[in-house]
C-alpha cells in the first residue's frame, strides 16, 4: 500500500514534471533539490516561514539560483556527451536569450555557471544589449544580436565589438546590410556577421508560426545570395561567420527539431562549397520544457529529454556535412526556456474561499415556503444512491422553475434563497452518489466543476502567470505543505484583480488537462499555501500591470546542506508609490491634488486643520505599501 506522500506526490505529478529538483520530505512539505540526484534539500514551508517572520510579505518570488546552473550543466553535459558518442569535431557555444528573462539577478546566477563553458549571451533589442555590453562575460563566448535593427543597434553593437567582446551581428533584413558594411569601412571594426536564413521547416507547437515559408524572420535564398554578393564586393566576405535560424520555441516533437536542423545544414553544407568559410551555426532555441510531465508532443509538454534533443541535433548536423563533404561547424544553440523555468516559483497563500451559496446549516424551513422550494427540499431529503440520477435531473427542473417565478415576482427573496441553497446540497448530494456508485459521464464530470470550490488567492493572473491567461499554458501548481494528507477538496482558482480572466481553472495532468486542482480543507485561523511552479522563462517578462498590482517580492535561496539553506537576496516588490509613478501619477501631483481638495473642505467647514493633517498623513502612509493584499488581515474558514 502506497504511503500518504507517495499517493499525494502522484496526485500533483511531482515525479513526471520535477526533473529531479522537486520532493515531499517526511514532514510532508515540498522540498527543493540544487540539482538532481543531489542528496542535499530545503523545505519550502520553512523558507516562507522564514522569510515571513523577517515581515516580507506575501506573494513571494522564490528564485533557487543553483537550478539554473544545474540546467545549465546539464546542456553542456548533453551537447559534450553527444559530440563524444558521434565524433563531431565542432564546438558547442551556447547563448542565453534575454528576452526569457532579463532581471539582471537571473542573468548574473546564468553567467557564474556560464563563463566555465564559454557560454554566452543573446539580444534581441538595443536595451537588452546594452545592458549585455555591460556584463562580465567569458572571453571567448558570444554576444549574438538578433532582432530588427536600426543605425543605433547597430552602432551598439560595433560598441561591444571595441570592448573585446565576440559580438555576432545577424542580418534579419537586407537593408541592415549597408549600414554593418558602412560602419565596418568607416571604422576597421570587424565584428562577426550572421545571416539567418528562411526555412521551409517548422517547429511545433503555439509558436510554430516562428519558422517556416511565412516567418516574419529571416532571409529568403534569393535575398541570402544577395547579402552574400553585397559582402564580397565590399571585401567582407571574411566577416559571414554565421548561419542563424530559428524554427519556434517550445518545440513539442523531436521530428520538427531534425527536420529544422536537417535543412539548416545543407544550407550551410552548399555555402560551404561556394569558398565561403562560414563556421558557425547557430540552431536557435526551442528546447522545450515538459511542464505537465506527460512526455508527450501536447503544447505544454515535449516527447524528448534534453539529451535527446543534443543527440538528434549533433547527429542530424555531422551527417549532412559527411554526405556534403564540408568540415563540421561549431554550433550555438539559444535554448532559454529550458535552462530557466525551473529556477523560480511563486509562493502565494489563499485569503479566503468565494462562496457560491451558503450551505444547508443556515436554512430554517416554517413551511410558508412557495411550493417549489418545498419540492427541493423533498428532493434533497428523500435522495437515495438509487434515486439520486432521477432526483438530480427533477432538480435542476425546480431551479428552473425557481428563477421564472421569482422573475414573474411571485417568489420572495428568502424563498429563492432557501431554494438556491436546496438546489447546491441536491447537486452535492447526487454528486457524492456518483462517485460512490463510480458513475463516470461528462453531466457529472460538469457538475464536479461546478461544486468545486474557488479559492481567492493573493497573486495576480496578469503579473505572474501571463501565459496561462493569454495562451492556456499550463504550470504545475501545488501546496508546499500538508502533503502527508490526502487532499479532500477541489478547487479552481481566483486572483485579487477586478478582471473575470482573473482565474487558474486548468491544471497539469499525466493523460489530461484538469479544471479543478486538489487541495485541503481550509482549516479556520491558519494559512494556506500554494507554489505555483516552472516560471522562471517569459513569466516576469510578459507579465503586466493589470490593477497596479506590480511585481512580487522576491527572494534567493542557497541550498548549502540537507535541510539547511541561506536566504542570500531579499528584493522588495513595486509599492503603491512605484505603480502610481508608472501610470504617469507623481507623487508631488497626487499629493499637491490632494491637498487642494482638503483646502475646499476646510472652506467649506466639512474639515477642521487638525483633522486635514491627519487625513493627509493616513493618505500619504500608503504611498509605500505592498500593492497585493496584506495577508495578517485575512484568515482562512472551514468550508
Amino acid at each position: 500500500m502506497k504511503s500518504a506522500i507517495a499517493e499525494v506526490v502522484q496526485t500533483y505529478g511531482i515525479e513526471n514534471w520535477g526533473a529531479g529538483y522537486f520532493d515531499v520530505n517526511s514532514k510532508g512539505n515540498l522540498s527543493v533539490h540544487p540539482a538532481e540526484g543531489d542528496p542535499r534539500s530545503a523545505d519550502v514551508k520553512k523558507i516562507v516561514d522564514d522569510l515571513i517572520a523577517r515581515r516580507v510579505k506575501l506573494p513571494i518570488l522564490l528564485r533557487f539560483p543553483q537550478l539554473f546552473g544545474s540546467q545549465v550543466r546539464k546542456m553542456n553535459h548533453s551537447f559534450r556527451a553527444a559530440m563524444k558518442e558521434f565524433g563531431y569535431k565542432g564546438e558547442h557555444k551556447a547563448v542565453f536569450p534575454l528576452k526569457v528573462n532579463q532581471r539582471r539577478q537571473v542573468i548574473e546566477a546564468y553567467l557564474e555557471e556560464a563563463s566555465k563553458h564559454n557560454y554566452g549571451l543573446e539580444a534581441g533589442s538595443k536595451a537588452e544589449l546594452y545592458a549585455a555590453i555591460a556584463m562580465e562575460q567569458s572571453p571567448d563566448s558570444l554576444l549574438c544580436c538578433n532582432g530588427f535593427k536600426d543605425e543605433g543597434f547597430i552602432d551598439l553593437a560595433f560598441v561591444g565589438t571595441k570592448l573585446g567582446k565576440n559580438v555576432v551581428i545577424v542580418i534579419e533584413k537586407l537593408n541592415e546590410l549597408p549600414i554593418v558594411i558602412d560602419r565596418a569601412q568607416r571604422t576597421g571594426i570587424r565584428p562577426m556577421l550572421g545571416l539567418r536564413v528562411r526555412l521551409y521547416s517548422r517547429g511545433s507547437g503555439r509558436w510554430e508560426k516562428s519558422g517556416g515559408e511565412q516567418s516574419k524572420f529571416g532571409l529568403t535564398t534569393t535575398e541570402m545570395l544577395m547579402a552574400i554578393k553585397a559582402l564580397r564586393e565590399a571585401g567582407l566576405l571574411e566577416s559571414l561567420r554565421v548561419l542563424h535560424f530559428h524554427i519556434g520555441s517550445q518545440i513539442t516533437q523531436i521530428k520538427r527539431v531534425k527536420a529544422g536542423v536537417k535543412e539548416a545544414a545543407r544550407v550551410y553544407a552548399k555555402i560551404r562549397k561556394m569558398g565561403i568559410d562560414v563556421d558557425h551555426l547557430n540552431v536557435g532555441g526551442g528546447a522545450g520544457v515538459d511542464y505537465d510531465g506527460s512526455k508527450t508532443s501536447f503544447e505544454s509538454s515535449v516527447n524528448y529529454t534534453l539529451q535527446e534533443f543534443a543527440n538528434d541535433v549533433i547527429y542530424t548536423i555531422k551527417t549532412v556535412c559527411e554526405e556534403e563533404n564540408v568540415p563540421q561547424p561549431n554550433l550555438i544553440t539559444e535554448s532559454g526556456r529550458v535552462l530557466v523555468a525551473y529556477h523560480a516559483m511563486l509562493i502565494t497563500n489563499i485569503v479566503d474561499e468565494i462562496e457560491t451559496v451558503q450551505g444547508i446549516h443556515n436554512l430554517v424551513m416554517t413551511g410558508n415556503e412557495a411550493q417549489v422550494v418545498k419540492e427541493l427540499y423533498d428532493l434533497y431529503t428523500a435522495m437515495t444512491p438509487k434515486n439520486f440520477l432521477e432526483y438530480y435531473h427533477d432538480a435542476l427542473e425546480q431551479k428552473e422553475e425557481l428563477f421564472t417565478l421569482f422573475d414573474l415576482g411571485f417568489i420572495s427573496l428568502e424563498d429563492r434563497s432557501k431554494g438556491e441553497i436546496l438546489f447546491w446540497e441536491v447537486c452535492d448530494r447526487a454528486h457524492n452518489f456518483a462517485k460512490l456508485v463510480q458513475i463516470k459521464s461528462e453531466e457529472f464530470d460538469d457538475l464536479r466543476k461546478l461544486l468545486s470550490a474557488k479559492y481567492l488567492c493573493n497573486f495576480s493572473v496578469f503579473r505572474s502567470l501571463p501565459d496561462h491567461w493569454g495562451i492556456d499554458q499550463l504550470f504545475p501548481i501545488v501546496p508546499i505543505h500538508r502533503l502527508n494528507e490526502t487532499p479532500t477538496d477541489l478547487a479552481t482558482l481566483c486572483d485579487i484583480t477586478c478582471d473575470s480572466d482573473g482565474v487558474v481553472d486548468k491544471f497539469v495532468d499525466l493523460h489530461d488537462v484538469k479544471e479543478v486542482l486538489e487541495v485541503h480543507d481550509l482549516n479556520k485561523g491558519e494559512p494556506y499555501y500554494l507554489a505555483m511552479m516552472l516560471i522562471g522563462a517569459y513569466q516576469e517578462v510578459m507579465g503586466n500591470f493589470h490593477n497596479l498590482f506590480g511585481t512580487t517580492n522576491e527572494a534567493h535561496v542557497i541550498i548549502s546542506g540537507d535541510g539547511e539553506y541561506h536566504i542570500s537576496r531579499i528584493i522588495q516588490g513595486s509599492n503603491v508609490g512605484d505603480m502610481t509613478t508608472f501610470a504617469r501619477y507623481e507623487k508631488d501631483f497626487l499629493q499637491e491634488s490632494f491637498r487642494n481638495q482638503l483646502n475646499r473642505q476646510i472652506k467649506k467647514g466639512q474639515l477642521t486643520e487638525d483633522a486635514a493633517q491627519t487625513l493627509t498623513q493616513d493618505y500619504e502612509s500608503h504611498y509605500g505599501s505592498y500593492t497585493y493584499l496584506d495577508s495578517t488581515n485575512y484568515s482562512t474558514g472551514h468550508r
